[in-house]
């Protein structure tokens, strides 16, 4: 008989370019999800998730909160970021350790080493929510990634390029799926598709996703 020596090892998460600077790391936060969903609870206790307003007066489909020493916010005076929740005036939730420490790791394993978010976007999507595509650029350093992660009813990521009218990639993401881009692919214009109805055994009729960046 053939003993098999790696038997015991666990799977190691599947590594998926996306394009230069890009990259999916499938199921990277699977093993923490129900942590992160519970963590996600108890930020959304202090700081209650809220349709913001686009400065040009649209009311966002993705309900959205923050925690860290930043929060990303946007309303009549533009999208930006601030030390205070400005529904309650008070700082924003501090980030929890597992978001952290999830969010450098997952930096680390696609390459950008010494991460440090010090901003978390809580986003919750319901079916008929999604997210047009955008830029992040309200950070002051481009050199650091972003890191986002999907907890729950499974989404359709896209990521374009350069300019809006590019067609995007479709990607799908699972709970537990992990996206990093930065570099070359910092600026990329993406998105989510409209959720599509379900029920997940984590969150319900919902996706979380956590997006975390290095504001200042």
């Amino acid at each position: 008989m053939t003993l098999d020596l790696f038997s015991d090892l666990p799977a190691q998460p599947a590594r998926e370019p996306i394009t230069q600077g890009a990259v999916l790391l499938r199921a990277f936060a699977a093993e923490q999800a129900r942590e992160l969903v519970q963590a996600i609870e108890m930020v959304i206790e202090q700081s209650p998730l809220r349709h913001m307003q686009t400065p040009g007066g649209f009311r966002m489909s993705v309900a959205m909160s923050n925690c860290g020493q930043y929060g990303w916010v946007t309303d009549r005076r533009g999208y930006r970021y601030q030390h205070e929740d400005p529904l309650s005036g008070q700082p924003w939730p501090a980030m929890p350790a597992a978001f952290a420490q999830l969010a450098a790791q997952a930096a680390q394993e696609a390459g950008f080493a010494g991460f440090d978010p010090d901003a978390c976007l809580v986003n919750r999507y319901e079916p008929g929510a999604r997210m047009s595509l955008h830029q992040d650029k309200n950070e002051i350093d481009m050199a650091q990634p972003i890191v986002s992660v999907s907890l729950g009813l499974p989404a359709t990521f896209l990521f374009g390029g350069m300019e809006r009218s590019e067609r995007p990639r479709r990607m799908r993401l699972e709970s537990g799926d992990v996206v990093v881009w930065g570099g070359p692919a910092r600026l990329l214009f993406h998105g989510v598709d409209t959720l599509a109805e379900g029920e997940h055994p984590l969150t319900g009729r919902c996706r979380y996703n956590l997006t975390f960046r290095r504001a200042r």
